[in-house]
């Protein structure tokens, strides 16, 4: 691949190209991955810069020791956001860079090179999608309001008093998971989403022009229609664009390409740019609420009979791939479950140091008892989405991993208790999290949380807790609560639950959704204060009192120890 990248080089009369890690949809998981296409990197952020005799692999701190160990060999790895092409651009002096421009944003591309040199857009068939064949399995379907919590119809007329408000007269709704939302739709484009690849644009007389494979649509046709939704496939763009009336459109900087915007401003002046809907989408009504709680439920008593089971099972004989494979079938054990929401990761000992590794036969390690096991994973039911780590020992560890689990679980409660009126946003929230850690001089190198979307993807904003968040945190957003600590190739150590943010006489706070024991095995009492002996309590009397109707007796004696 790396041979073609450089003959485009070649025959284009350019000094390097750009590769990203996303589709024309900007998802964050796709169905085919370029970066290990090319650079045998399977993590789900970065990107590659090919120049004419160097190859430059781009990852964030999650991925920096996975990259190294993946592509180190005929990769240069940089750390963003230390390290950007304008600065490696520096040492090479190359005047032409390519990129596709349906694949990048203009702030990305600002972003990324800032004026350090000429930037070429050159279309290629380098990673062309086959075409799909259409079946039963990949059809987009509807969910119904009862389980939305809202019609499409009342989603509608709330966007277009907002597009209305901000006098844009027509909005180009880019990303698929917006789309999905709008219309209460979702499908089977991704693997580990239930959203169909889908763009639209949306007028302010309350019309909607659907893009994309049309196929899909067959059992939806009907009701599309009656709701005055016309759709196209997506080569019709431009045509029906360039047939709206008005003068403004609104885009999103994030998932509007270059291509896209370049076709919009040639008819239109861009007054707004970024989609309302990513905030309406983060504000889960209370039927969507209700539905997340019964969800983790179940979700949570799947991951508490894996507990139990590899707790009492010879783990000599078991592997992180085993692993995967036994969580998955406790899961599959409910009717409503239907597929991870992202890849398992199982990392035992050293690779348990890799933020988000991911086992493969080559990586897969056999599970000792002096090795720690970090545990992240997922579910896609009807109707939600969970996400749930949990750090798991088996045998007596020594002092030091104790206070190292201790502190990152003091991390983990405070942000479960904190006040949220007082703190207000996500950077607040990630320094609470960070501060028993940072007393050591220690810290994680990944965000303490990410917003968690309804049956939808498993990371999803505008909202999170990280250092460069500072969106308000309302009644009904989902938030991941997950501190870490990381020791190359030694451990790793993360407890995550979902939260969510609710309200009492309009005092807000987090309440979990996830109902989960905690590795009681690695916390060292002495370094805990009331306040956290009492919730650590409290957490696993309301999880055994949650989950423990769906246990078997000898699973119930085993969890009554815990409390």
């Amino acid at each position: 691949m790396i041979n073609k990248i450089r003959n485009l080089i070649v025959s284009n009369n350019l000094d390097g190209y750009i590769i990203p890690k996303n589709d024309e949809f900007f998802t964050e998981y796709s169905k085919t991955s370029k970066l290990e296409m090319v650079a045998k990197f399977t993590g789900s952020a970065g990107f590659i810069l090919i120049l004419k005799n160097t190859n430059h692999l781009f990852v964030d701190g999650r991925y920096t020791t996975q990259a190294k160990q993946q592509s180190g060999k005929g990769f240069n790895i940089h750390e963003i956001p230390y390290v950007w092409p304008k600065d490696i651009l520096k040492n090479y002096n190359p005047k032409n860079i390519g990129f596709d421009p349906k694949l990048f944003t203009k702030d990305t591309l600002k972003l990324y090179f800032n004026n350090s040199c000429n930037l070429f857009p050159v279309t290629s068939n380098l990673f062309k999608n086959r075409i799909e064949e259409i079946n039963n399995d990949n059809l987009v379907y509807s969910i119904s309001s009862s389980i939305s919590g809202e019609s499409s119809q009342s989603k509608i007329k709330r966007l277009k008093k907002i597009i209305k408000r901000k006098e844009i007269d027509n909005l180009f709704i880019s990303s698929n998971e917006n789309v999905c939302w709008l219309l209460n739709i979702r499908g089977k484009d991704l693997p580990n989403s239930p959203i169909a690849n889908f763009q639209a644009i949306f007028t302010n007389k309350q019309e909607i022009f659907l893009f994309g494979d049309i196929r899909k649509l067959k059992i939806i046709k009907k009701k599309l229609l009656n709701e005055n939704i016309v759709f196209f496939e997506k080569n019709k763009f431009f045509q029906i664009l360039s047939s709206l009336k008005g003068k403004s459109f609104g885009i999103d900087n994030k998932t509007c390409s270059l291509f896209n915007e370049y076709l919009i401003n040639s008819k239109y002046i861009i007054k707004n740019r970024t989609d309302p809907i990513y905030k309406l989408k983060s504000i889960k009504n209370s039927i969507e609420i209700k539905n997340m709680k019964d969800v983790h439920i179940q979700d949570g008593v799947a991951v508490t009979k894996f507990l139990f089971w590899i707790k009492n099972t010879k783990i000599d004989k078991l592997d992180e791939i085993k692993v995967e494979k036994k969580l998955e079938s406790f899961r599959k054990q409910n009717k409503n479950f239907l597929f991870p929401s992202f890849s398992t990761i199982a990392g035992s000992g050293p690779n348990g140091a890799i933020i988000h590794y991911r086992s493969n036969k080559k990586s897969n390690r056999k599970l000792k008892r002096n090795h720690l096991l970090l545990l992240d994973s997922g579910g896609q039911y009807k109707w939600g989405t969970t996400d749930v780590t949990r750090t798991i020992s088996f045998n007596k560890p020594n002092k030091k991993i104790k206070e190292l689990y201790t502190r990152v679980l003091k991390g983990h409660i405070a942000v479960a208790v904190a006040k949220i009126d007082k703190l207000k946003n996500g950077n607040n929230l990630d320094k609470l999290a960070r501060k028993s850690l940072k007393s050591i001089n220690l810290d994680y190198k990944h965000g303490t949380g990410h917003g968690v979307g309804f049956f939808m993807n498993v990371h999803e904003g505008p909202q999170s807790i990280s250092k460069n968040n500072f969106v308000k945190l309302e009644k009904g957003m989902i938030i991941s609560n997950e501190p870490g600590y990381y020791l190359e190739n030694k451990f790793g150590i993360r407890i995550e639950n979902l939260v969510y943010v609710d309200s009492i006489k309009k005092k807000l706070f987090l309440k979990n959704l996830t109902f989960v024991p905690l590795e009681k095995d690695l916390i060292e009492t002495s370094l805990l204060t009331k306040i956290e002996k009492d919730y650590i309590f409290n957490y696993h009397l309301e999880t055994y009192l949650k989950i423990s109707p769906y246990l078997k007796n000898n699973e119930r004696k085993w969890f009554v120890k815990l409390i």
